[in-house]
C-alpha cells in the first residue's frame, strides 16, 4: 500500500486500474444489452494478441536495459538468483510503444488495451512498487483503448487494409492524438494529487535528480514523450502495414530492428548516466559526512547554479555538467583535516591555507572522472575573484572559467542564507544585497544579475537551525571584512582586512 501518497491519489492509483478492468469486458461473452457496439471486442485474432502483448514486453525491457521476460523466465526455471545491482526499470524515461501502437492499428479496442497488461504486470519491479507498476499499465491500456476506438470510428482498419493512403494516415493521426491526450491527462492528474498545485520553487527537487528523491507519484510513472512518440506510432503503422500484407509477421519484426537498436542505445546512455550520478552522490556523501555543518550545501550550490545557468541561456548538456561541478565543488575538503573543517573559533593562517588548497585538492579528485568535462575548471576555481584576489590560481575578469564564476555567485549565496556554526545564516534579501556590493570585485555582475532575476521566479527558502540551538549561533552582520590572508605555495598574497568578502564556504 502507497501509504506515502495523499487520500486522493491512493484512491486514483486503484480507479485508474478498475477503469482499465472495464475496458476489457467486451472481450467476455457477455449478455447483449451489457456488450456494448461489437466492433469493440470481436473478433479476436488471440495468437495476434499474445504474440503483440509478448513482443511489447519483451522490446519494453530491451529500452530499460532490462533483461528479457524470456530470460526471466529462464532464470525461475533454473532457479539463479537475481542479479545484485541492476538499477531499476525506468518507464518515465524510455519506453518502447510501436508494437503498442501496431495492436491499436490492428486489433478491436479492447484487445488493443490487453496488449499493454503484460509488460507491466510481468516487468521486473521491486515488490514496493508493484502498485504503481499496475498503474502504469493499466494507464497504458486506457490509452491503447482510446486511440483504438478512434481509430475504428474513423473507418481506420477498412482504409489500412485496403492501403489506401495517404487517406489512412488521418484516422492513424486521430489515433496518435487520442492516445497521448489520454496519456497525458491520467498522468498529469496523478501528479496533481500527488503534489497539489505548487509554483516551481528552487528548493524542491528538480527533475534531474534521481528517482529515489522524487515524489511519490513521479517515480515509475511512465508519460509519452513529445517527439520519440511520433518515430514509435510511425514504426507501429510500418509493423501494421506488413504484418497484414503477403509477408505477414516476420517481414514486421525486421521493420522493428532499426527501432530496436536506437531503443537499445538510449537505454544504456541512460544507465550510464545513472552510474555518473551515482559516483557524485557518493563523493558528496563523503565530503557531507567529514563537514556535518554544510550538509545538503553541495546539492544547494548546485541547484543555485543551475538556477543562473538557466537565465543566461545554457543548453542541456552543459546545465548538467554545471549542476555536476556545483555539487563538487567542495570535494577537496576531503582532502583538509577534519578538525579544521568542523572548529567553531577562528583558524590561525596556517590553517587558513591548509583550508584553502581545497580547490586544488578537488581537481586532483576528480580529474580522472571523464564525463565532468568542464566541470574540473569549475571545480579547480571557484574561489577566483573578479579583482584578481582569489584562490588558487589568482585568475582575474574572463580568465575565469564560465563555470566558475557561476558557482562562485551560487557557493556564496547559499553560505550566507545557511546556519554555520560560526554565524547564522542572513535573509535572503540581505544576501542578495551583499552579493551585489560585492558585484564586479568579488563575482561577475552578469552572474549575481542572473541570480537575482531566477529569485524574482523561484522561491529559495534559508536553511534554519534546529530551534534548540538558535541562541548559540553568533549573529554576525554581513560584508565584516575579514582578517588577512595568507596566499596557498606558490599562489599571490590576498588582499589586507579591508577586502570585503559575501561569506565563506
Amino acid at each position: 500500500m502507497d501509504t506515502d501518497l495523499p487520500r486522493g491519489a491512493a484512491g486514483y492509483l486503484v480507479a485508474v486500474p478498475v477503469a482499465a478492468l472495464c475496458c476489457l469486458l467486451p472481450l467476455l461473452p457477455l449478455p447483449a444489452p451489457l456488450a456494448g457496439p461489437h466492433w469493440l471486442g470481436a473478433p479476436v485474432d488471440w495468437p495476434k494478441v499474445g504474440l503483440l502483448a509478448f513482443l511489447h514486453g519483451c522490446w519494453e525491457s530491451l529500452a530499460q536495459g532490462l533483461p528479457s521476460p524470456c530470460l526471466r523466465l529462464v532464470r525461475l526455471l533454473l532457479r539463479r538468483p537475481r542479479p545484485h545491482g541492476r538499477p531499476p526499470a525506468r518507464p518515465d524515461v524510455n519506453a518502447f510503444f510501436p508494437v503498442l501502437f501496431a495492436g491499436v492499428l490492428m486489433l478491436p479496442p479492447a484487445a488493443a488495451a490487453l496488449v499493454a497488461a503484460p509488460a507491466a504486470l510481468l516487468g521486473a519491479a521491486e515488490p514496493t512498487c508493484r502498485r504503481r507498476q499496475v498503474w502504469n499499465g493499466s494507464q497504458l491500456a486506457l490509452s491503447a483503448f482510446a486511440a483504438s476506438v478512434v481509430f475504428h470510428r474513423l473507418a481506420g482498419p477498412q482504409l489500412l487494409l485496403g492501403s489506401r493512403f495517404p487517406a489512412a494516415l488521418l484516422p492513424g493521426c486521430a489515433a496518435l492524438a487520442a492516445f497521448c491526450l489520454v496519456n497525458g491527462v491520467l498522468v498529469g492528474v496523478m501528479r496533481l494529487l500527488a503534489e497539489g498545485p505548487r509554483r516551481p520553487s528552487a528548493h524542491r527537487p528538480q527533475a534531474h535528480r534521481s528517482s529515489a528523491h522524487r515524489s511519490p507519484a513521479h517515480r515509475r510513472t511512465a508519460a509519452v514523450p513529445g517527439l520519440p512518440v511520433l518515430v514509435h506510432a510511425a514504426g507501429g503503422l510500418m509493423v501494421a502495414v506488413l504484418w497484414q500484407g503477403p509477408y505477414g509477421a516476420f517481414a514486421a519484426l525486421l521493420a522493428l530492428l532499426p527501432l530496436s537498436i536506437s531503443a537499445w542505445v538510449f537505454a544504456q546512455g541512460h544507465r550510464e548516466r545513472d552510474a555518473h550520478q551515482a559516483t557524485v552522490q557518493a563523493l558528496v556523501q563523503a565530503v557531507e559526512i567529514k563537514d556535518s555543518y554544510t550538509r545538503g550545501h553541495s546539492e544547494r550550490v548546485g541547484r543555485a547554479s543551475v538556477l543562473i545557468a538557466g537565465q543566461l541561456g545554457m543548453e542541456p548538456e552543459r546545465l548538467r555538467t554545471l549542476r555536476y561541478a556545483g555539487v563538487l565543488h567542495d570535494v577537496g575538503k576531503l582532502g583538509v583535516a577534519t578538525e579544521l573543517l568542523r572548529r567553531n573559533g577562528p583558524l590561525t593562517e596556517a590553517e587558513r591555507r591548509a583550508v584553502e588548497v581545497h580547490p586544488v585538492h578537488g581537481y586532483e579528485l576528480v580529474r580522472g572522472i571523464a564525463f565532468l568535462g568542464e566541470a574540473h575548471a569549475g571545480i579547480l576555481h571557484h574561489h577566483e575573484r573578479m579583482d584578481g584576489r582569489g584562490y588558487p590560481s589568482g585568475l582575474a575578469g574572463e580568465q575565469i572559467p564560465e563555470f566558475a564564476r557561476i558557482i562562485s555567485v551560487a557557493d556564496a549565496f547559499d553560505s550566507m542564507t545557511s546556519t554555520r556554526s560560526y554565524r547564522r545564516g542572513r535573509p535572503v534579501t540581505e544576501a542578495v544585497t551583499e552579493l551585489e556590493r560585492c558585484s564586479g570585485s568579488q563575482f561577475d555582475p552578469v552572474m549575481v544579475r542572473a541570480l537575482v532575476d531566477a529569485l524574482a521566479v523561484h522561491d529559495w527558502q534559508p536553511v534554519l537551525p534546529p530551534p534548540d540551538t538558535i541562541g548559540a549561533v553568533p549573529d554576525i552582520p554581513l560584508g565584516v571584512p575579514e582578517p588577512v590572508r595568507a596566499a596557498p605555495r606558490g599562489v599571490p598574497a590576498q588582499g589586507g582586512g579591508s577586502v570585503p568578502t559575501a561569506g565563506p564556504s
